[in-house]
């Protein structure tokens, strides 16, 4: 059995991971050390939850050599602020034996204040994209001394339209550095990056792109409608105790606060709500109170499917199923983590049956398809956004422009068709006016006589 022995690290950094009370490496953090050790552009496949934080932090803190310059040796470049602090976090808990300074910087707060951290000296920068650009093009952040270059969620930050200011980092950073990238899917967008702007970067690969976690059962429901899915949800809640720690995905901000609204009248106090137009401080806290236990669950958007360490979720259920189906599989490594097991449910429409065909064909293989509970009542009342498309598709739809149906009979007995001959109608002249007036005259005189 493999354990953190054989890394050879030094004294502080081992003490602090036997303090954390781990003693054997993950997988992927025993395949990365080697290749990062080697100062080789890497990049690594691999899922949520497989310990990807510490596969590139223990092998840097290891070659990290304390220079007295105030710009960042080491720069780690996450897609959202919550993975800012969690990155950060775990950083302290590492050097926690190590004289290090590490500084958060992400947007949604006063960029004077970090301004001035940035100012007091910093060895290693974990920050987003956008706010770490905002800070360099300000000349408060400098990557002169930059060794090391981590990007996290690689292929989400591109999802997410990051990679100009990712371009613009990579412009202001000198050539000579070494690149860590870590994406749980492979696909053409972020291949095109690493081709542009790395040096051969070897691969390091714990399971094919795409392929699912093995510990997470998978289901899905078959459902007609919004309110549907809220009756299918609170049946589930009711009748299924080991569902005590849930995720809810939906794609839009509206669609989560309507949820929520619903769900919290079903369970009070039981479900938050956590999208990007919630304060920083409102998201951190009720993810904290997730976290300790206090809530249920939580409802939220793609912004928490990617990177953030929430320990136990016994289920994920995806209450609308994704709009791509990478984002499928990074909802779903939510549970199932550390070799525990876990469940995603997704419910699904008809409208979303080309969605979950996508997911299938890219894990090569089908989901099963659940029973719905006979108590669960269907509903016939549609949402906007459900009438919505019904009728934008009832407009867009054309006639067809051959076959034998009755509209078609209609259209051809109503045809008008000009054989060239005298028309029908006959139009009156000026002649025909005048017999008719002499004609009423001489009746006139007559009814005189």
């Amino acid at each position: 059995m493999s354990t953190f022995e054989q890394f050879n690290l030094p004294k502080s950094l081992q003490k602090a991971i036997d303090d954390l009370g781990f003693s054997a490496p993950t997988p992927i953090q025993e395949k990365s050390f080697s290749v990062i050790m080697s100062g080789r552009d890497m990049m690594g496949i691999a899922q949520t939850g497989t310990g990807k934080t510490f596969a590139y932090l223990l092998p840097l803190l290891k070659l990290y050599k304390f220079s007295a310059t105030e710009t960042p040796k080491i720069v780690i470049l996450v897609p959202t602020r919550e993975l800012v602090v969690q990155v950060v976090e775990e950083v302290e808990k590492l050097t926690k034996y190590m004289s290090i300074r590490t500084l958060g910087v992400y947007g949604g707060v006063n960029i004077n204040t970090q301004k001035k951290a940035v100012f007091e000296g910093i060895d290693i920068l974990v920050g987003t994209p956008g706010r770490t650009m905002d800070l360099a093009l300000d000349n408060y952040i400098r990557f002169d001394e930059t060794q090391k270059l981590v990007i996290d969620e690689f292929d989400e930050m591109l999802n997410m339209g990051f990679r100009p200011q990712l371009t613009s980092i990579f412009a202001m950073m000198k050539t000579k550095r070494q690149n860590i990238l870590f994406s749980a899917t492979m696909t053409d967008e972020v291949d095109a990056v690493l081709n542009d702007f790395f040096d051969f970067p070897e691969e390091v690969t714990l399971s094919p792109s795409g392929t699912p976690l093995e510990n997470i059962e998978q289901k899905v429901y078959n459902v007609p409608n919004f309110n549907t899915k809220i009756n299918l949800l609170q049946n589930l809640l009711e009748n299924d105790p080991s569902m005590n720690r849930i995720l809810v995905f939906v794609n839009n901000k509206k669609i989560s606060d309507m949820l929520h609204t619903r769900i919290d009248e079903l369970f009070p106090d039981q479900f938050g709500v956590i999208h990007s137009n919630k304060s920083q401080n409102y998201r951190l806290n009720t993810m904290a109170a997730f976290q300790e236990g206090e809530l249920r669950g939580l409802i939220t958007t793609d912004i928490m499917a990617r990177g953030l360490d929430i320990s136990n979720i016994s289920h994920v259920i995806n209450f609308e199923m994704p709009e791509t189906p990478e984002q499928y599989m990074h909802r779903i490594g939510r549970t199932g983590r550390a070799d525990a097991e876990g469940t995603a449910l997704s419910f699904v429409t008809p409208r979303e049956e080309e969605i979950k065909f996508e997911v299938e064909v890219l894990m090569e293989r089908e989901i099963s398809v659940a029973d719905l509970p006979e108590s669960v009542a269907i509903s016939t009342v549609l949402i906007g956004p459900e009438k919505e498309k019904q009728v934008v598709k009832f407009l867009l739809k054309k006639p067809k422009l051959d076959g034998d149906g009755a509209f078609h009979e209609k259209i051809t007995k109503n045809k008008k068709v000009n054989l060239g001959g005298p028309s029908k109608t006959k139009k009156k002249t000026s002649s025909s006016v005048n017999r008719n007036i002499l004609k009423t005259r001489d009746k006139k005189r007559k009814d005189k006589k």
